[in-house]
């Protein structure tokens, strides 16, 4: 997975799957803008320790070069200044992921839409939805300047997955499905100028707050099985980043365009691994082990 001398932009790289994708990139020799709120001298609503900074380090010492920029992607104006500088740094921009987020300390689980917060469901939506939106207005003129771009809607859950099950609840649900619709929007607008939009969703993430939620670490991620057996499927920010790596280094990437991915599904394509060798194949695990009521076993499943 050669990116050397690709530019690729991580909207929403502070922690989580974002970092990893940022990371990953960098580990193919691409140049990669890590934006998001928190940085080491300031926090954003989420109020946790990760940083853009650690997560540009953590790209350069991958291999490739990491920029961190301090960005609330709500913000129109902060967005264009940001897409204005790296089209003046670097003349174009190869890799648009829109991985911004931040919606979970809004979301009450199981709560009917007439008993949750409203104004926590509409920040959540917002978070979700019109970040993305206002990234791609700004980004997609100079993504497009040259042809082979490509576009990762990051979201939670495939199509058909999201299709047939209720999520959390309202907010939450027309948020992810909303992001999916998103990239297949997207590769419709995007076609007849030589780009690429996809949906991708990680499986079960062993982000930092999965594993703080545990009381584990990725050392010992294993122990969290007393409590949820089925965790037994996780996998690493890693896993989607390789998937975003192979995606974006496939020269006939376009045969994706404006369909719903999974970090699992692409492995079996493309080959990649977790950080421990596996191909964890969560999706598939849930409808076939999870939800049908069998014993946790990953056998077969990475």
């Amino acid at each position: 997975m050669d990116l050397n001398g690709k530019i690729a932009l991580v909207a929403g790289a502070t922690r989580g799957t974002g970092r990893g994708i940022a990371v990953e990139l960098g580990a193919a020799g691409a140049t990669v803008y890590c934006t998001g709120r928190t940085t080491r001298t300031r926090r954003s609503e989420m109020n946790r320790p990760e940083t853009i900074e650690e997560t540009a380090e953590r790209v350069t010492a991958a291999g490739g070069t990491g920029i961190a920029v301090q960005v609330d992607h709500l913000d129109s104006a902060q967005v264009a200044a940001l897409v204005e500088r790296i089209g003046r740094e670097q003349g174009r921009l190869d890799v648009l992921v829109n991985d911004i987020w931040g919606g979970d300390p809004l979301a009450a689980w199981d709560t009917p839409v007439w008993k949750h917060d409203l104004d926590d469901g509409l920040r959540l939506l917002r978070l979700a939805v019109d970040t993305h939106l206002i990234t791609s207005h700004h980004a997609l003129p100079l993504l497009i300047k040259n042809p082979g771009g490509l576009v990762v809607e990051v979201t939670d859950g495939i199509k058909e997955y999201n299709d047939a099950h209720y999520r959390v609840n309202i907010f939450y649900d027309l948020a992810k499905i909303a992001v999916t619709r998103l990239a297949y929007a997207q590769a419709h607008e995007l076609r007849e100028h030589g780009a690429t939009a996809v949906a991708l969703t990680p499986g079960w993430l062993r982000s930092e707050m999965m594993l703080e939620l545990f009381g584990v670490t990725e050392a010992n991620w294993r122990d969290a099985l007393d409590k949820q057996p089925h965790f037994v499927v996780s996998e690493t920010p890693a896993f989607t980043g390789r998937a975003v790596a192979a995606l974006a280094a496939d020269p006939d990437r376009a045969r994706w365009s404006g369909q719903s991915l999974s970090s699992g599904e692409l492995a079996q394509v493309y080959g990649f691994t977790d950080v421990d060798g596996s191909r964890p194949d969560a999706w598939r695990y849930l409808v076939e082990v999870q939800d049908a009521g069998r014993p946790a076993d990953a056998t077969g499943y990475r």
